[in-house]
């Protein structure tokens, strides 16, 4: 495993700027999510739609708490799969500004299964987790690739490990009383029920 400087990253970030940041699937694009004209950024450089809102990343159960409601489900649904390739949508709490969330009242929350991503997310806190590409583009699992979708003054840091390739994290809609399968990744529906 590379040992990677992150003070460069946090630096970065605590100005507004953006970074590339491994996760256990694929590179991800991050913003300090309490800043409204860092995640503005995010979705220009991915010319992305405002109104297509994105992932949450954070670095462990009791950050959860403070940006979501859990219920006991998506608890159990926590403690079962986190961190790892798992995307929960909870409804949000109001300290998530809507710009993230695209005035929707849920959020989609990822805790990373990558020593750098959660060591990133553990100093500095929440950040977007959106792939690291051009919208509706193929995300590339290495670094150099990466950087030649986007312009040299778009990203600040690339924390690169090498190659990335992970199966997708599944997506659990665990707003309600049941819970909705939105995409099967790596995580099997059986799995999910079992957990339950």
């Amino acid at each position: 495993m590379v040992k990677l400087d992150l003070s460069k990253a946090i630096t970065a970030l605590k100005s507004g700027n953006i970074v590339v940041y491994p996760t256990d699937t694929l590179y991800g694009l991050g913003a300090d999510i309490y800043n409204v004209k860092a995640v503005r950024k995010i979705f220009q450089i991915k010319k992305r739609s405002f109104d297509n809102p994105l992932s949450v990343a954070i670095s462990d159960i009791s950050e959860l708490e403070k940006i979501a409601f859990l219920n006991e489900t998506s608890r159990r649904l926590a403690r079962a799969f986190l961190p790892g390739r798992l995307t929960l949508i909870l409804k949000k709490r109001s300290i998530i500004p809507d710009i993230v969330t695209a005035g929707l009242e849920n959020v989609a929350v990822r805790i990373p299964d990558n020593k750098v991503a959660l060591e990133l997310l553990s100093e500095f806190g929440p950040l977007t987790a959106t792939s690291a590409n051009i919208h509706g583009k193929k995300t590339p699992d290495i670094i150099k690739k990466i950087s030649m979708q986007f312009k040299k003054e778009d990203i600040s840091v690339y924390l690169d490990i090498g190659k990335l390739d992970g199966k997708p994290s599944t997506i659990v809609d665990a707003t309600g009383k049941s819970i909705k399968l939105l995409r099967l990744g790596a995580i099997s529906e059986k799995e999910i029920l079992d957990a339950i």
